[in-house]
């Protein structure tokens, strides 16, 4: 009776590890299974693009471009997300470099942290004294009378003596740093911004290969409080240079009556990724430092984003402006999430396209789409 138990235990040992065998089959079969990756790229005027994905590309395929963050010390772990999030969706697969800059030296945490979770080379500048200050020409007393007046009136950042270094910087010397001077091409990163779709193509080739020189997500109407002079300066800019105006241009965008008038309707420059050749070109380098001897960052508030948006809308043939419809982006206060199913899930994105601003009433891309006769997102209609 005992051998009978015995033989009884040992079949059923047997049996038992049969099925363990075939189920370990099983699961290295399906972790050996590569469901096909979703290789759509951005619509160029609408048609698809041709380039490789992830998978197809090499580092023989990179091209000359890095992120660059103007950013300070205390703005770490800020950024630190930021990068987190650009890696994940972007750059853990292509490796492109990471340029810093700052008017004051980065300590040892920042440059640590940053090397750290970067996946490319890593650069730090130090912006020299005459980029990050009050040029000799600008009453420093006049500027500072502006500055109380915009704080009486509650105006965005018209207090601000910082924020206005800051977008003098980012208008005319941010790509004169000596850390940018081997790039064509570069994707500006501030703290506390959020990826949300997956990017398996090399976004920069992209651009070179698509001859796009200027690209955005979110548009949206300046406030006409700290610009009041900057069209009438562009306009002497135009008067006295008229060549600069490319063919084709995007002056119906930023212009509704032909361009007597400025209607506000800027890129939001927190993401751009545009050619450096764009900014170091004689027509963008003298339009600044004609806006720079104006004095209209110190004695009103011009932003960088009015700024590099009425130059490329102005001094570039509109095709070479590109909307990016699958990147998803976010920075307070504003959402763009792809509102066609198709995107955001084949991207795997993960933000609510309720929240999305592309196509409500105060958005300037849906004038974009309609005056370049672009074919809307399926599902646009539903968030407006």
């Amino acid at each position: 009776m005992a051998s009978t138990r015995s033989n009884a235990r040992i079949i059923r040992f047997g049996i038992f590890a049969l099925i363990l065998i075939a189920c370990g089959f099983i699961l290295t079969q399906g972790s050996s299974f590569n469901a096909k990756s979703n290789t759509a790229t951005p619509k160029a005027e609408n048609e698809q693009a041709d380039v490789p994905a992830a998978e197809q590309w090499s580092e023989k395929d990179k091209i000359k471009a890095t992120f660059v963050s103007l950013a300070r010390n205390s703005d770490l772990f800020a950024l630190l997300d930021s990068i987190r999030q650009v890696e994940d969706r972007f750059n853990r697969k292509f490796h492109y470099d990471w340029v810093f800059l700052n008017d004051q030296p980065f300590d040892d945490a920042f440059i640590e942290a940053t090397t750290a979770l970067c996946s490319g080379k890593t650069k730090y500048g130090l912006i020299p004294k005459e980029n990050w200050g009050y040029p000799a020409w600008i009453d420093q007393e006049k500027a500072a009378l502006t500055r109380e007046r915009m704080r009486e009136a509650k105006i965005i950042y018209g207090h601000s003596e910082s924020y206005r270094h800051m977008c003098r910087f980012e208008s005319g010397f941010f790509w004169r740093q000596a850390a940018m001077e081997e790039y064509e091409y570069y994707w500006r990163v501030e703290p506390d911004i959020k990826i949300f779709c997956d990017i398996d193509y090399d976004i920069f080739k992209w651009m070179k290969d698509n001859g796009k020189e200027y690209s955005f997500t979110i548009s949206l109407p300046e406030y006409k409080e700290t610009i009041p002079t900057l069209w009438e300066e562009t306009q002497k800019y135009i008067e006295a240079n008229p060549k600069v105006l490319a063919e084709n241009n995007l002056l119906d965008w930023i212009s509704d009556d032909k361009g007597k008038t400025y209607n506000g309707c800027h890129f939001w420059s927190n993401f751009e990724i545009a050619s450096l050749n764009f900014w170091r070109s004689k027509e963008y380098r003298e339009y600044f430092e004609h806006l720079d001897r104006a004095g209209g960052f110190f004695y009103e508030r011009w932003g960088d984003a009015p700024v590099h948006s009425i130059a490329a809308a102005l001094f570039l043939p509109r095709e070479k402006i590109h909307f990016f419809e699958d990147v998803g982006y976010y920075h307070v206060p504003f959402t763009n999430c792809p509102v066609d199913p198709a995107i955001r899930f084949g991207r795997n994105c993960h933000c609510n396209p309720d929240k999305d601003f592309t196509w409500r009433g105060w958005s300037c891309t849906t004038k974009y789409y309609t005056i370049n006769n672009l074919k809307r997102q399926k599902n646009w209609e539903k968030y407006t």
